[in-house]
Formats: C-alpha cells, sequence, structure tokens
C-alpha cells in the first residue's frame, strides 16, 4: 500500500508554528516516500470554526510551499476535505456502533464503550507508550446537538481515506489509545502513529499563541522569506545527522525519515532563524529576490507599476548580501527611489561636517563629472586617483560622498551604489551636501 498521511487541522484561529511544523513533516514524508498528502480541516466545532481561520491556514501552507494532493476536485485544482460536509459518512458509522452495542444513547448523545483495559500504543518515535484505561470513562462521541467529536469523525477519516501514518503532535499522543479502540471496533486495522516533540520557547517554557515565532502569518509580514522558515521548521525536532543547517528542499525530502525525528522537545530560537533567513536571501536567485523584494518596496510607497525594471533590479542587487530581513529594505534603498531621503544625523556629523570635507565633496564632484564610462570599475579607478593626487586616503572621499549619496554610513558597496544611482542623482547630491545646491535631503 503506498504511504498516506494527512494534515488536519481545525480552523479555530491562526496557523501556529506547532501545526505548520506539523504539516512539513507529513508533507516531507509523504514526498519521501512518493506517496499522497491529504488537507483535511476538521471544521466539525461550528461555534469555534471561522472562514477567517480556514483562509489563514490555506495562505500559511502555500506561503510554506506545502501543496496538497487529494481532495474535493474544483476548477481543476483540488480543495481540501472538510469535516462538516462529510456528516452522513460519520452517522453511518456511529450508528455501527450502536447496532453493535458498542456504543448507546445516553440522554440524546451518543456515548462510545471505552474497553477496561491498559492498551499498547507503538509509535515510530516515542515507542511503545501504554495507558491503562480501566478508569477512563466512556467517550462521547456525538454531542446532544447532533455535531461530532473529533474523536470519532478523526478515525473515520483516518479509515475513509486509507491513511497510513498519522505524523502529529506530541500532545495527542494521549489520544491516541482511544483511537486506537475505536479502530478495533470498527473493524479497521489503523494507522502507524508517529508523535513528534512540541516547540518550545528559548527558555523551555511551552509556546503560546501570543508568544514571538507563534504565528506563520506573521513571517512574511515580518520579512521572512518562505523558503528560510521552511528550511528552519524542518530542524525543531529533526536532523539530517550531520552539520549541515542550510538544506534544499529537495535534499531535505530525500533524507527525510521518521527514525530522525528527535525524541525531546524542539526549542525556538528566532535569532537563528533570523540568521538562516540573511544565508537564504544572500544565496537565493537574483529573481526571486527582487520578487520578494518588491512587494516590500510596494506597500514601503518607494515603487509602483512605473518604476523601471531594470533599475529596480540593479538597485535590489546592491544590497542582497547586506540585508537580513525584506522589511530591512526601505531603510537601506530609499535613497535609490526618492531625492528626499533621510539623512542619519550621526553620519553627517561624521562624514560631513569634518573639516575638509565639503571641499573634498567638490573636487570629486568636478572629476566624476567626467567619468566614462560610467560603471562601478572606473568610478572607483577616479576616486582613488583623485585621492592620490591630493595625498590623502580615498577614505577622504570615500566616506563623505557615501552620506551625500545615500544618508547612511552603511550600505552597499559604494562603486556599485554610484553605478546604479546614476550621473546625474550623483552629481545632483554632491552639489547639494556640499552646499552648491540646497534641499532635497531629509535632516
Amino acid at each position: 500500500m503506498s504511504t498516506r498521511v494527512r494534515f488536519a487541522p481545525s480552523p479555530t484561529g491562526l496557523l501556529h508554528v506547532g501545526g505548520a511544523r506539523t504539516a512539513l513533516f507529513n508533507w516531507l514524508y509523504a514526498r519521501h516516500a512518493k506517496g499522497v498528502f491529504v488537507l483535511r480541516v476538521e471544521d466539525t466545532d461550528e461555534a469555534r470554526n471561522s472562514q477567517e481561520a480556514i483562509d489563514v491556514i490555506f495562505s500559511g501552507l502555500k506561503w510554506l510551499g506545502l501543496d496538497w494532493d487529494e481532495g474535493p476536485q474544483k476548477g481543476g485544482d483540488y480543495g481540501p476535505y472538510f469535516q462538516s460536509q462529510r456528516k452522513e459518512i460519520y452517522l453511518r458509522y456511529a450508528q455501527r456502533l450502536l447496532d453493535a452495542k458498542l456504543a448507546y444513547d445516553d440522554k440524546g448523545a451518543i456515548r462510545f464503550k471505552l474497553p477496561k483495559k491498559i492498551v499498547r500504543v507503538p509509535d515510530l518515535i516515542c515507542g511503545a507508550v501504554h495507558f491503562d484505561l480501566s478508569a477512563e470513562p466512556d467517550l462521547t462521541i456525538v454531542r446532544p446537538d447532533g455535531s461530532f467529536i473529533f474523536h470519532l469523525v478523526n478515525v473515520v477519516d483516518d479509515i475513509e481515506m486509507k491513511i497510513t501514518h498519522v505524523i502529529r503532535g506530541e500532545d495527542h499522543l494521549s489520544n491516541t489509545p482511544k483511537h486506537l479502540a475505536l479502530f478495533e471496533a470498527l473493524g479497521a486495522a489503523p494507522p502507524l502513529y508517529a508523535h513528534i516533540p512540541l516547540i518550545l520557547n528559548r527558555d523551555g517554557s511551552k509556546m503560546s499563541k501570543r508568544d514571538e515565532g507563534a504565528a506563520v502569518g506573521d513571517y512574511a509580514a515580518k520579512g521572512f522569506a518562505p523558503e528560510a522558515v521552511r528550511n528552519y521548521l524542518c530542524f525543531l525536532g529533526w536532523s539530517p545527522k550531520d552539520d549541515r543547517e542550510i538544506l534544499l528542499m529537495d535534499e531535505v525530502v530525500a533524507l527525510f525519515e521518521l527514525s530522525n525525528v528527535h525524541r525531546h522537545n524542539a526549542r525556538f530560537d528566532m535569532d537563528k532563524l533570523q540568521w538562516m533567513n540573511g544565508q537564504y536571501l544572500a544565496r537565493m536567485t537574483l529573481d526571486r529576490f527582487v520578487e520578494l523584494g518588491r512587494p516590500v518596496l510596494e506597500k514601503n510607497g518607494l515603487v509602483s507599476a512605473q518604476t523601471d525594471p531594470v533599475y529596480l533590479r540593479a538597485a535590489l542587487e546592491t544590497v542582497k548580501e547586506k540585508v537580513k530581513l525584506f522589511t530591512d529594505l526601505p531603510i537601506w534603498m530609499a535613497y535609490f527611489f526618492k531625492d528626499a531621503f533621510p539623512m542619519d544625523a550621526d553620519a553627517a556629523e561624521k562624514s560631513l561636517k569634518k573639516p575638509g570635507a565639503l571641499d573634498c565633496l567638490r573636487d570629486l564632484r568636478t572629476r566624476l563629472e567626467r567619468t566614462s564610462p560610467w560603471n562601478a570599475a572606473q568610478l572607483e579607478a577616479d576616486l582613488k586617483s583623485l585621492a592620490a593626487e591630493k595625498k590623502v586616503k580615498a577614505g577622504e572621499f570615500i566616506h563623505p560622498c557615501r552620506v551625500a549619496c545615500s544618508g547612511r554610513s552603511i550600505g552597499p558597496g559604494l562603486y556599485q551604489m554610484l553605478e546604479v544611482l546614476g550621473r546625474a542623482r550623483v552629481l545632483d547630491r554632491l552639489d547639494r551636501a556640499s552646499g552648491a545646491t540646497t534641499g532635497g535631503m531629509e535632516r
């Protein structure tokens, strides 16, 4: 039988990082085994469900690149299964339990006769775990209002969808003996279970919805690349058994085995994620960097549909290996798109108000006016030639030029930045900074 796994979220709030990691591990296992990844929305609790929460789940999975393989087909695409649309199936199974005297009516509710015995749960990660059900009350599977309890619909759908492996959080381990009892009562072979470790905060406390990093939807807003977040989530409870930390997803798929999932809980480290994101931004293709960076610049009013795409691409390339989050782009790049850019007061004090700085800017402006061709190599040669003529270090020209043209003391390589800005912008900014003209920079 081919491998079939599922991710079964309840749409009652945000997509928690723990749920996203569960979806990822299921997706990885399905892709590794060349099996099927099913998305099943467990929305039987109508009082707590919301369309907004459903949309959050879908957008989060799509942002992470976790595509599912099966479900009701609409318009050529597979949608997920919704348990709210499968009530007739659950009624049929509940009736089977009633007919077999394995369940009974209790004031309008249906309760399953839980076997009073010790149940052994064989788990692919936790090992064999034993639960004593002798003191457990019978299990409600249908409420008096006719709505279904998680335990019944979870088991029924695993049977109907021929799920072979249930990979879920360790917090569900205590539910498993009850589910095994339901499988037995329904005469169905249970799937193999693998309960993955919980995700804790860096200090070892349980991660709540309000903790940093808990909501997957926040990552895009904070400037993370989806591939970096996905890579980091892989390492929250799993290891390739070597020292590598940056892995292409094809590599993870090839290596992913449940036997390499850790037994101990994982700890979420935002600093590590930010480091990894910076690594991804530096290594990703320029096309991908532009694809993810442009919307951030648009949101901040720096670029529009009318912005020259060639200029935008060149400007983004200058900062590609500098920024750690896409939300840093407006700070690093405002001067590429606005002549009235912010001027760092400390940078201006140190570089532009230094004795002789304005004379250096005027001399540099005169030299750069004749630079040809206008490219990084020639700009560097002309600036250094001027410094040699004046018998000063090149930094006497470099630092005030950078601040005059960008308002910052740090940034991309100066000569690459000047090349992209173009002769007209550079000369105008040198004029303004040296006092030859006024206006433009925000001081």
